[in-house]
C-alpha cells in the first residue's frame, strides 16, 4: 500500500452532543475537522455577509455536527472505530459513523515538522523521538512518538496533568494511569521517580504505542495492558492515579475508583472542558472526594483529589 492513503473517520450526531463528540474524537488525534453550522445565522447577523457564503453551507442542516479524524490506512482502523463506538455508546449518544478513503500528502511524516520539544511543568521536557535535544540543568527528558495514540504533550489536558504529577510523585509512589494513550503520563511518573507504574487503555493500538514508548525511554517499571476503565486493573492501592479522559467518563469512573485508593492517594483527573466543571464537581462531592488543587488552561481543567 502506498504511504499516502488515509482514512477519514467521520462521526455525525445532534448538535447538542457536540462537546462530547469532540472530546471522544480528540482521543484519536489532536487535529480534528469540525463541521458545525448551528450558529451560522447568528454569525451572519453579526456581520458575515450571507451572499459571500456558499449556498450549500447556508442550506446545511443546523441540527447536526460532524467531526472527522484522519488516520493512516495502513493502521488497524477498526480499533479506532471500536473505541469511538464504545465511548459514544457509554455516553448514550446517537450517531452515524462513516469511513472515507482518501489519498493526500504524507501527513504521517509532514506533521512531524510541527512537533517540537515542549516543556511541561517545572522539569519535564517532552522531546519527539526524531529530535535532538540537550537537557538543561535539572530537566527530565521524556521521548515520545505518539503514533496513532493520544498524548504528544502539546495538548492542554496532558500538560495540565503532567504539571500536577510533579507535585505528587516521589520515589515510593506506585502509580496508575487510566486511559494511558501514548503512555506519556506513566513515563513522566517513572522519570519523576515512581517505583512502579501501571498503564491501561481500552484501545489496543494505544497500548502497543505505549509499550514502544516505554521501551524507547529505557524505563523498566511500567506495565501496559488493555482495559476498559477499571475493568481488569490490578487490584491494589495506588499512591497516585491519573485519568486524562473526558468529563463524562470521569464521572462514570468516580464511584468505583475509591477501591484503588488509600487515605493519602492523590487522584489527578483531566480532559475536562471548563463548561463541564460543575458536573464534575458534583460527582466529586457525591462520591466522597475533596479537591486539593485545580488548574486551567485554554478552556481545559485538571483537578487533583483525595478521599474525604
Amino acid at each position: 500500500m502506498e504511504n499516502n492513503k488515509w482514512i477519514q473517520i467521520k462521526v455525525t450526531t445532534g448538535v447538542e452532543n457536540r462537546d462530547s463528540l469532540i472530546a471522544v474524537m480528540s482521543m484519536i488525534t489532536n487535529g480534528l475537522q469540525i463541521e458545525d453550522y448551528s450558529d451560522l445565522e447568528d454569525r451572519i447577523l453579526d456581520g458575515v455577509y450571507g451572499d459571500l457564503i456558499d449556498e450549500s453551507v447556508l442550506n446545511a442542516d443546523k441540527t447536526i455536527v460532524s467531526v472527522s479524524a484522519y488516520v493512516s490506512a495502513d493502521k488497524p482502523v477498526i480499533d479506532h472505530t471500536a473505541y469511538i463506538k464504545d465511548r459514544l455508546n457509554s455516553l448514550g449518544v446517537e450517531y452515524n459513523l462513516e469511513l472515507i478513503s482518501l489519498c493526500e500528502e504524507d501527513w504521517a511524516d509532514s506533521w512531524k515538522q510541527y512537533y517540537k520539544p515542549i516543556k511541561i511543568g517545572k522539569r519535564l521536557v517532552v522531546v519527539p523521538m526524531w529530535e535532538k535535544y540537550d537537557a538543561k540543568n535539572g530537566e527530565i527528558i521524556v521521548k515520545m512518538d505518539p503514533g496513532m495514540a493520544f498524548g504528544t504533550g502539546t495538548h492542554e489536558t496532558t500538560r495540565l496533568c503532567a504539571t500536577l504529577l510533579e507535585d505528587y510523585v516521589d520515589n515510593n509512589s506506585v502509580m496508575l494511569d487510566v486511559g494511558t494513550g501514548s503512555g506519556i503520563l506513566a513515563i513522566c511518573a517513572s522519570k519523576l521517580g515512581a517505583k512502579e507504574c501501571y498503564a491501561y487503555d481500552i484501545d489496543p493500538v494505544a497500548v502497543r504505542v505505549a509499550r514502544e514508548n516505554v521501551r524507547d525511554n529505557d524505563v523498566d517499571n511500567i506495565e501496559c495492558e488493555v482495559s476498559d476503565l477499571l475493568k481488569g486493573v490490578s487490584p491494589k492501592k495506588y499512591d497516585v492515579i491519573t485519568a486524562n479522559i473526558v468529563a463524562d467518563i470521569i464521572i462514570r469512573m468516580l464511584p468505583d475508583i475509591g477501591k484503588f485508593m488509600h487515605e493519602k492517594t492523590v487522584l489527578v483527573i483531566s480532559g475536562i472542558i471548563d463548561e463541564r466543571c460543575e458536573d464534575v464537581y458534583a460527582s466529586i462531592n457525591k462520591n466522597g472526594f475533596k479537591i486539593i488543587e485545580e488548574i486551567h488552561e485554554n478552556g481545559w481543567c485538571a483537578i487533583s483529589l483525595m478521599k474525604n
